[in-house]
């Protein structure tokens, strides 16, 4: 029946399948992804609060890095640099966060394109079978019968249809990526902001001392 249908619509219902397709291969690409890189921030950054602010900062490089996301690369990058200034590491969580960002934006333009492109492509196909039924019209002068005017526009009207039915679904996954990686771009921003809060107040108590430093106190004495 697919093939049936697909012969009634023309040559230009080929290129709408094909757009079928890809943004379906997107989309699934796109999910999966953002559901292996999702993270509960208030946990992750609960978690290594304790190893920060006992300065066991080895300890939290690997917490971080033990799943690689983007949430987790951001708080890696500032572990890394835990004694820079604070305004320095505000700078490493923003450039880290920016190269993130094309990672979590990939092939969504894609998606946006296929939306665009597909009513266009069902009105070239509907253009086209009108154009094919009024030149049979033309070379027949009144022997085309209402059933042949109406069943050469009802084959037209298939790749209309056809169009909206691939880029509705399309502009709707769009949609919903764009969402999705708004919500990651944003738990990027703030477990950046609490780390490097959770980093510079591990600094500024001294009442926190590491194994390094007792020990070279004990050698002293």
């Amino acid at each position: 029946m697919l093939l049936d249908f697909m012969q009634k619509g023309g040559p230009v219902m080929w290129f709408i399948l094909v757009c079928s397709v890809l943004g379906s291969a997107v989309f699934l690409e796109r999910l999966i992804y953002f559901h292996r890189i999702s993270v509960r921030v208030g946990e992750f950054m609960r978690g290594l609060s304790n190893l920060i602010r006992g300065r066991r900062y080895a300890e939290a490089q690997m917490e971080a890095a033990a799943t690689r996301g983007p949430v987790q690369r951001v708080v890696h990058a500032a572990i890394i640099r835990h004694s820079a200034p604070r305004s320095e590491l505000k700078d490493i969580v923003e450039e880290a966060g920016q190269l993130e960002v094309p990672r979590l934006e990939r092939r969504l333009g894609m998606l946006a394109t296929l939306a665009f492109l597909t009513p266009l492509l069902g009105l070239l196909g509907t253009v086209a079978g009108m154009i094919q039924t009024f030149q049979s019209m033309a070379a027949t002068p009144g022997m085309t019968s209402p059933a042949d005017i109406g069943n050469g526009i009802y084959q037209s009207l298939i790749t209309t249809a056809s169009g909206l039915a691939v880029c509705i679904p399309c502009a709707m996954a769009y949609a919903y990526l764009s969402a999705r990686a708004n919500a990651v771009i944003h738990d990027m921003e703030r477990a950046g902001i609490e780390v490097v809060n959770l980093l510079v107040e591990s600094r500024q108590h001294p009442d926190i001392i590491e194994f390094g430093e007792t020990q070279r106190r004990s050698e002293k004495t």
